[in-house]
């Protein structure tokens, strides 16, 4: 158990423990370097471990993630720090990179607990899953998710009725109703940011009723309910459980919007929509699915056959700006659109509905750490198109969509160039040291 102010010292820290950041990780690793992974998650694993398959592969996205989580959590080199929030990040006189981390309470002794779950079965309180897009419930204790890792449960004190249940259950004594959050340092030679993104609230777009219209949700819900581990088993609209016969996906709902602040293309939004509506199409073989787009962007490998794939399956394409959306009759989603090849305001109404958020930065790094960010409040550096890698801060490289919006290979392969960047970096560091000796 880390003591508050404790300084833990490795080669490089690594910031995010999603597939960008654990990629990192590994590859330093594998070097003999001494890495730390610091992640604000009870889980490691990040958006990838939640996805249901990969674009334009289908590969089971858990079947990718798990083996690296489990490789991070296994390798002698990889210390996980799991539910841990980054407070600063700053260079010392010495030249060291130094972090404050402050380690969140699980309410739950990390090195008793042994994941057996009986805490979790016993508690009588259930709570909305945010891992199952809030469609189902789960403990108010418990390990996150079945794959999570480490596999350590961790309490919600919000909803804790401080019955004593999960305390008397728990085998190994591990339940602490009294823990606090800890804070400590890490000192390390470098550092590789890799904090992901988050998405535009369901809330922020008027025209699509702030998140209060019945049967309208997210593509990470969308997401969910396509995984074989999902909410439901199969899919189903939230509203009322019916099996749904008419899907839309209206893209650019949080990008290309200077009303959101968002001019920018989030990138992969093109791609997964086309992604779900093939795997829905197979879940749901009568069900009429229609993507409304502005421009199709299929950027990578083979991702233009993935698009005319998804045609030839009678996708239907509909080239138009979605103006309103809005409740309609049994459940139903009244979408408004201007149609951009045949002209006109036109009306169509669907049982789902699922829209394209906009990605934006997981972290913002002002105030907290000396590394410069685009007008997009994406980090960048003084050579973004030769070294997107590279920070304007010396000994901290970033990597994944801390950089800008990108698609999982991108990710992989841009945490593999951060890590060859510091990698390169500790070796002349060390080189340094030893001629100054």
């Amino acid at each position: 158990m880390m003591a508050s102010h404790e300084t833990l010292r490795f080669d490089a820290l690594v910031i995010g423990g999603g597939i960008a950041g654990l990629q990192a990780a590994l590859d330093l690793a594998d070097q003999d370097y001494s890495v730390a992974v610091v992640e604000k998650d009870a889980s490691i694993g990040g958006t990838m471990i939640r996805l249901s398959k990969v674009f334009p592969t289908l590969d089971c996205a858990s079947c990718i993630t798990t083996p690296k989580m489990a490789a991070a959590a296994h390798h002698e080199k990889i210390t996980l720090l799991t539910y841990c929030e980054l407070e600063s990040l700053e260079r010392s006189g010495s030249g060291l990179i130094r972090a404050r981390v402050r380690k969140k309470p699980r309410y739950v002794d990390e090195t008793r607990c042994i994941g057996c779950r009986q805490c979790e079965y016993h508690c009588p309180v259930y709570v909305p899953d945010p891992d199952q897009g809030n469609f189902a419930a789960r403990k108010a204790i418990g390990v996150p998710f079945s794959n999570a890792v480490p596999q350590i449960a961790v309490m919600d004190p919000d909803h804790c009725l401080l019955c004593g249940t999960c305390a008397a259950v728990c085998p190994t004594d591990a339940v602490r109703y009294d823990q606090e959050a800890r804070p400590f340092l890490i000192e390390a030679s470098v550092a590789v940011v890799a904090t992901g993104f988050a998405v535009t609230p369901l809330e922020d777009k008027a025209q699509y009723g702030k998140g209060a219209v019945p049967n309208v949700i997210t593509a990470l819900q969308m997401e969910r309910l396509l995984a074989p581990h999902g909410p439901y088993n199969r899919v189903l609209r939230p509203f009322d459980g019916k099996e749904p016969d008419s899907i839309a996906f209206v893209q650019c709902a949080g990008s290309r919007d200077k009303s959101l602040g968002i001019p920018y293309c989030s990138r992969v939004c093109c791609m997964y929509a086309i992604k779900q509506a093939m795997l829905l199409s197979g879940a749901l073989p009568l069900a009429d699915i229609t993507i409304y787009y502005m421009d199709i962007r299929a950027f990578g490998k083979n991702y233009e056959q993935f698009y005319q794939n998804a045609q030839a399956m009678g996708i239907r394409f509909v080239k138009a700006k979605v103006a309103l959306i809005e409740p309609g009759e049994d459940g139903s989603v009244t979408v408004r659109y201007e149609d951009q090849m045949d002209g006109g305001v036109t009306t169509a109404s669907h049982d789902l509905v699922v829209l394209s958020l906009g990605k934006v930065p997981g972290w913002n790094p002002a105030g907290r750490a000396p590394i410069m960010t685009g007008s997009d409040g994406f980090i960048t550096g003084p050579e973004p198109k030769l070294a997107p890698t590279w920070t304007d801060a010396e000994g901290i490289f970033a990597a994944g969509a801390a950089v800008g919006p990108k698609d999982i290979v991108d990710s992989i392969a841009e945490a593999s160039a951060a890590a060859m960047h510091a990698a390169t970096y500790l070796a002349e560091r060390k080189k340094a040291s030893a001629s100054a000796a």
